[in-house]
């Protein structure tokens, strides 16, 4: 066996373990029993020089660190300084720093701040010298609402003072898991706050980081001078990633026609979009792809896909079960990886422009390359996410790989007018309005085709979803996917 087969395993089992570990409370006894079987498997192997044995005995181990990796983020989250004063009738008086940028829109700001220290009360200004009990880097993050004046910026100190919560948990969303995934375990609603000081003290990544949210916002001001509302949010979307002050009317119509991917945080806008947690783990999947995708072989790049999935997991195992981002990324990559060649050699044998064409034929006609290919990475990603979209979203596009295919070549245009006319339109209004108006034709035409295929039988509705049908629905899917495989393989070499 390979080392990058014996690595993909091993990987495998460390997710198998975090994955188990969610789903199950696993008693210490049984960890115990994983970790003698395996360790008597490794023994064995030695012995007997049987590395089938070797390989069984890591998986166990790998097994057992992914649960133990989890087990260990859980402890930290129930046993973090703050965790005592979450849903006390006391007040707490945090002083800490805004570890990202400000999430601002109409009526509120959200910030995510790192207390560096706190004391039970209300503790004035004039009380310089007071007890205040110091918290470790980075042990915890707490998510502060407040009304949207006074603004507040990256790496300001500021004091709060309020009563810490738990994150709600409704019927149909659970907000404390989804802050959970990003560090964030208690929160604090409109409490009273105080800028102690804006003297930042940066380091050479956090000075960039500044200059980057500054650049962001200049863009964004630009942006709404130059667009108005609708075009505006598109451009917002695609550009910065940022579809919070999207109307909801404008969201549902592209959630129903398959086109929310655009406007939302991916690798193409992850440096301008000012580095989010979600848009960093959105880049590495989608680097990762693409260098997977050149390595050529299905199994290879799997593999890579598989590597990077499991370091992820290893920094943050929440990610598994409570980010959505993360999944359908993964399973996105999956589907392009191992459906779209099935699409693609089905596609080749249809008639074209009159008579039936090969692989090597079509390549020679760039333009209906291009299409097919939007066409079938659409619907194999789709194929491969439809389940989780359907449990997470209750709603499926029926008209997702038509629209996709009708405005994805027109997505690169429209980032990059809208780029020059919101960069250009910080230094000149004249030229900002002159490379907007190319920019506008195509959001025109971007807006026309969401209102076109906005009807109500685009989208299946699908309620009540059961999580047993995932994994039932994975299991025909890898079985369909190796048959059609076998299936078109002797048709691929000639027999």
């Amino acid at each position: 066996m390979t080392s990058s087969k014996t690595l993909f395993y091993l990987c495998i089992s460390f997710i198998a373990g975090i994955l188990l570990a969610s789903l199950i409370k696993i008693p210490h006894i049984f960890l115990w029993g994983f970790l003698i079987l395996g360790a008597l498997a490794i023994f064995i192997s030695i012995f007997f020089h049987k590395n089938y044995y070797a390989l069984i005995g890591f998986c166990m181990l790998f097994l057992i660190l992914g649960s133990a990796r989890l087990q260990i983020s859980e402890f930290n989250v129930l046993h973090n300084t703050l965790s005592k004063l979450i849903d006390t009738p006391e007040k707490i008086t945090l002083i800490g720093n805004i570890i990202e940028e400000p999430d601002v829109r109409d009526k509120m700001q959200k910030l995510k701040v790192h207390p560096v220290k706190f004391a039970i009360g209300n503790v004035p200004s004039s009380a310089e010298q007071f007890n205040w009990v110091k918290i470790n880097e980075f042990e915890s993050v707490v998510l502060v609402t407040l009304s949207p004046y006074p603004e507040y910026y990256y790496l300001d100190t500021i004091k709060i003072t309020g009563k810490l919560k738990t994150p709600i948990t409704l019927e149909d969303f659970n907000y404390k898991n989804y802050l959970m995934k990003e560090g964030v375990y208690s929160i604090m609603d409109f409490p009273k706050t105080e800028l102690i000081t804006k003297n930042h003290s940066n380091d050479v990544f956090s000075f960039l980081y500044e200059k980057i949210l500054f650049f962001k916002k200049e863009l964004k001001e630009s942006i709404y001078i130059n667009f108005a509302p609708p075009q505006s949010f598109i451009v917002e979307g695609i550009m910065l990633g940022n579809d919070k002050n999207m109307n909801k009317d404008l969201k549902d119509k592209m959630s129903a026609t398959g086109l929310s991917h655009l406007t939302a945080i991916s690798g193409s806008n992850i440096l301008i979009a000012g580095f989010p947690a979600s848009g960093i783990r959105a880049g590495i999947m989608g680097s990762i792809f693409l260098l997977s995708s050149k390595l050529g072989r299905q199994n290879t790049s799997s593999r890579v896909i598989v590597l990077a999935g499991a370091l992820m997991l290893l920094q943050n195992p929440f990610l598994l079960l409570y980010d959505v981002g993360f999944q359908l990324s993964f399973l996105a990559s999956m589907g392009i990886i191992y459906l779209k060649p099935i699409i693609d050699n089905f596609i080749f044998f249809i008639p074209f422009l009159g008579k039936k064409i090969g692989s090597d034929e079509l390549n020679t006609i760039p333009k209906a390359k291009f299409f097919l290919d939007i066409f079938s990475i659409t619907i194999s990603a789709q194929i491969f996410t439809l389940p989780l979209i359907a449990y997470h979203f209750k709603n499926v596009s029926l008209v997702a790989p038509l629209t996709n295919l009708l405005i994805i070549p027109i997505v690169d245009w429209i980032m990059i007018f809208g780029f020059l006319a919101a960069i250009l339109g910080i230094f000149s209004g004249i030229l900002g309005f002159i490379f907007s108006i190319p920019c506008y034709f195509l959001l025109e035409y971007f807006l026309k085709i969401v209102d076109i295929f906005y009807q109500p039988w685009a989208v299946l509705t699908m309620k009540n979803i059961s999580w047993i049908w995932l994994p039932i629905y994975y299991i025909v899917l890898v079985l369909l996917v190796r048959y059609l495989e076998k299936v078109q393989k002797p048709k691929f070499l000639g027999y």
